[in-house]
């Protein structure tokens, strides 16, 4: 049996990168809905925060970028202006990887992964969708795009964080040698 304490090998991580990179373009493109109101439900975001919660903010990074960029060029084309959300998720989720092995709280998820919803798909990419594809002036546009996607992410937050809360209370990346909490010393 693997020890969970023992870094992961290279080979290893860059194998479970592509896997989450890979489940975020199936659940993107296929497995997701757009509304009239041209807002599109997918559950795509939550494996980039897990590439940058198990190997870090460089490797989530990149697993963001391989997964909105291969994504977007099976769909529509590539726009560079719409894929810095994807990289913000892996790269928050490394950053917040400290702050999740110390206690790993639904609490601690929730904060973790609100702030690259906030800032990422909330505003940046309010605003860049109405730089891109609103008619009207930008100020209408980004009131329409704040208030639509400040719904849709405010549901989608409870349900990818249940979803991740769930893979590691069922400890799911501890048994594949993921995710090693740390021990809480008895003082």
């Amino acid at each position: 049996m693997p020890n969970p304490a023992r870094k992961t090998s290279p080979t290893k991580t860059i194998t479970v990168c592509a896997l989450l990179a890979a489940i975020s373009i199936v659940m993107a493109r296929l497995l997701s809905f757009a509304t009239p109101g041209g807002v599109r439900w997918s559950l795509d975001k939550f494996p980039l925060f897990l590439a940058g919660m198990l190997f870090g903010p460089l490797m989530g990074g990149l697993t963001g970028f391989a997964a909105d960029s291969l994504g977007s060029l099976m769909q529509f084309g590539f726009n560079p202006i719409l894929c810095p959300p994807a990289v913000l998720y892996g790269v928050i989720g490394g950053l917040f990887r400290w702050y999740l092995k110390k206690n790993p709280s639904i609490f601690r998820l929730a904060v973790s992964y609100l702030c690259p919803i906030v800032f990422g798909s909330i505003l940046y990419q309010s605003c860049a969708l109405t730089y891109l594809y609103f008619d009207g002036t930008f100020r209408e546009g980004l009131i329409y795009y704040l208030s639509t996607r400040s719904v849709q992410f405010a549901i989608m937050l409870v349900v990818e964080v249940s979803i991740i809360y769930s893979l590691m209370k069922f400890k799911v990346f501890s048994r594949l040698g993921l995710w090693s909490p740390v021990k809480r010393s008895s003082q």
